[in-house]
């Protein structure tokens, strides 16, 4: 698979011949809204088997073979030079394709209001089959120990036409926040946990659930034991039906960071209770704050590489958002961005006729454009060059897999780029 990025002057044409391939095949792959009207730095993936590079100064087939994972001798058999050649700056070579790892890929789903909506049922049926996990959320822990269910429409069939595990969310929100205080109710005191714990197997039974997921946030920091004692007994009552338990854990850099979104989640003791931790390693771009990338890839490899220094690497899922945002400049405290994905933050530049930049510091897409009534706009998004980039890292890091945030925002580059890079594990 080949990421092109689009410049001056070319065309969904020219680009396909550049690569001896169909328009139609490119159209295809990129869902293009309008193939006739290209974003200047809108980047496309090209359905090609390996890839191609354009050789850079100082660059070597030992260098070239360790930035794509192939031998450097595979490079110079499959361009039919020697592998001690010295290689020109600007010198097309076919990189052919690395082998593929095992991984496991989860995303969630959270149906809102009174019915579930056409497009998220649509885009959830694009996204199963690059799954191992499906993730229904969310069922919300109520303070008698009873459960308050989502919608769950098709979501089961969907998951099970797909060979998706289905995973049952357990939270802790109440009245659309995590509240800290009801889940100090529910772990400190066993009677609740037990009546809890009962009502989660009822319901899993019932419905298919194959994973028990927690995702309890903002807890007091003088619950952090209680926490981990209460996933010992999630764990020992629900391994005895064969499920899963699995946890969601804020993005920390130390076992000391202080703030009420991090101190009771212990990387160390709950992960050593749990299946696997996903790592929500996104959000320093965030809808109520400043305008920037929302999963940089400098802090997301700190975060991951305290992760798995306090955890086993095949344990712990990066956590991977499907959507960017439109800030409104200049940023007021108080505002809340634009969520969009993809496709729309491409449509955006297309409508306004502006350039896609690309900061390869945070490894991620951005533009900024004026409306219609002269106020400025700055966009971040993700596109098939970000998410190759923390693909990269999820190899490196020997992590467990990807885990998205959420499902509904449409983004076909994303799932190609799994197929190029990875085996889907199914369970």
């Amino acid at each position: 698979m080949q990421i092109h990025v689009v410049r001056q002057g070319e065309s969904i044409y020219s680009i396909a011949q550049a690569y001896n391939i169909s328009a139609n095949q490119i159209i295809s792959s990129n869902a293009l809204q309008a193939p006739n009207e290209l974003v200047i730095g809108q980047a496309l993936v090209i359905p090609i088997t390996g890839r191609y590079h354009w050789v850079q100064q100082g660059e070597t087939l030992y260098s070239i073979g360790r930035m794509f994972g192939v031998s450097p001798e595979k490079i110079a058999d499959a361009n039919n030079i020697s592998i001690n050649e010295p290689l020109t700056v600007g010198l097309r070579l076919y990189i052919p394709p690395s082998s593929k790892r095992d991984a496991e890929f989860n995303a969630y789903v959270e149906p809102r209001g009174s019915a579930v909506s056409e497009t998220l049922e649509e885009e959830t049926r694009i996204a199963a089959p690059h799954l191992t996990y499906l993730s229904l959320f969310s069922y919300q822990v109520l303070r008698d120990g009873k459960l308050k269910a989502p919608l769950l429409d098709n979501f089961p069939t969907i998951a099970s036409d797909n060979g998706n595990a289905l995973v049952m969310v357990v939270t802790n929100l109440e009245n659309e926040g995590f509240s800290g205080d009801l889940a100090s109710v529910i772990l400190n005191n066993e009677s609740l946990q037990d009546t809890l714990f009962n009502n989660i197997a009822e319901t899993a039974r019932r419905v298919g659930f194959r994973d028990i997921h927690f995702d309890f946030e903002n807890l007091k920091a003088s619950d952090r034991n209680a926490y981990t004692s209460f996933l010992r007994r999630a764990k020992a009552r629900f391994s005895k039906e064969g499920w899963q338990i699995s946890i969601a854990l804020a993005p920390k850099t130390s076992a000391n960071q202080k703030g009420s979104w991090y101190e009771a989640h212990d990387y160390k003791a709950q992960g050593a209770v749990v299946d696997w931790v996903l790592i929500m390693s996104y959000e320093w771009g965030y809808s109520g704050g400043p305008a920037q990338a929302v999963s940089p890839i400098g802090p997301v490899r700190r975060v991951l590489t305290y992760a798995i220094s306090e955890i086993p690497s095949r344990k712990v899922m990066m956590g991977q958002n499907l959507y960017g945002y439109d800030w409104t400049l200049p940023f007021v405290k108080g505002s809340i961005a634009k969520a969009v994905s993809p496709q729309q933050a491409i449509a955006l530049a297309r409508q306004y006729k502006v350039e896609i930049k690309y900061d390869y510091t945070a490894q991620a897409p951005f533009f900024k454009y004026t409306d219609e009534d002269g106020q400025q706009h700055e966009v971040w998004f993700e596109d098939a060059r970000s998410i190759q980039a923390k693909f990269n890292l999820v190899k490196e890091l020997d992590l467990r897999g990807v885990s998205y945030w959420k499902l509904g925002l449409s983004f076909p580059q994303n799932w190609l780029l799994i197929q190029d890079n990875f085996i889907v594990t199914k369970i």
